[in-house]
């Protein structure tokens, strides 16, 4: 009892209160975890170029962090280098991601190197010139994974195309090693902003938004658990039997 009240819920409202309580406590959660993920993201993002590691004999990429900073020696493969389509630039202009094949020096798999981003031509069928030499060089950047949609819908090419440089639409690994014929690794490296032969870089950790939002929706489920139980309790609460509720009248008898 509360004063002149008692708490007398009803069966309905407190199944539906459980019910949208546990909806709204798990959605908060699984928004505060995606956070945490994305702060990770960031931070792994942040040491990636703390230190650099040489690809080179037994070493693979599939050993090492995703972003860790790279350095490889080889030469790329520029007659078989692949565009992959619906790949916005800083500013959400139309374009492609340039993928170049790079073959190590003591390696059978070949490494994709993210040369940056180029615009769309002025027809799906005018491809831009992403010409590079042969010529043995280092690379330079960060492992990532390859860019993928949130959800995947049809192949990843054009059936029967031949052409190069190959447009692929977000290709997996399997993709890309049937179009070069070759085995590829896991990995991608994004070729360092200051390195030649690139296009437009400004390399983030792949994500659409922070962790920052993800804990503003947090926030509002949590809000919105607190309201429903609010709500619960107001609406269970019922005067007692006899009693009356508090008057409010203020006349006076006074001449």
């Amino acid at each position: 009892r509360m004063a002149n009240r008692e708490f007398v819920p009803r069966l309905w409202a407190a199944l539906l209160t459980v019910a949208v309580l546990a909806v709204a406590v798990t959605a908060g959660g699984w928004q505060v975890d995606r956070a945490r993920e994305k702060q990770a993201m960031i931070e792994s993002f942040q040491r990636g170029t703390q230190s650099s590691v040489e690809l080179e004999g037994d070493v693979t990429v599939d050993e090492l962090p995703r972003y860790q900073h790279v350095r490889a020696a080889g030469r790329y493969e520029p007659e078989r280098q692949i565009l992959i389509d619906n790949m916005p630039s800083q500013v959400g202009r139309p374009g492609f991601r340039v993928l170049t094949p790079f073959r190590r020096e003591g390696s059978e798999r070949l490494l994709l190197v993210d040369r940056g981003w180029v615009p769309l031509g002025a027809t799906r069928q005018d491809l831009p010139p992403v010409i590079v030499s042969a010529e043995l060089r280092t690379v330079s950047g960060r492992l990532d994974t390859l860019p993928a949609p949130g959800v995947r819908v049809g192949d990843a090419g054009v059936a029967g195309d031949t052409s190069w440089p190959r447009v692929l639409n977000f290709p997996r690994q399997q993709d890309i090693e049937q179009v070069l014929g070759a085995s590829v690794e896991a990995r991608i490296v994004l070729l360092d902003p200051a390195a030649p032969d690139g296009y437009e870089r400004g390399w983030r950790p792949a994500m659409q938004f922070g962790p920052e939002r993800h804990l503003a929706y947090a926030i509002q489920w949590f809000a919105f658990a607190i309201v429903a139980l609010i709500i619960f309790i107001a609406l269970s609460l019922r005067r007692l039997p006899g009693t009356a509720p508090a008057s409010t009248d203020s006349t006076s008898d006074a001449p």
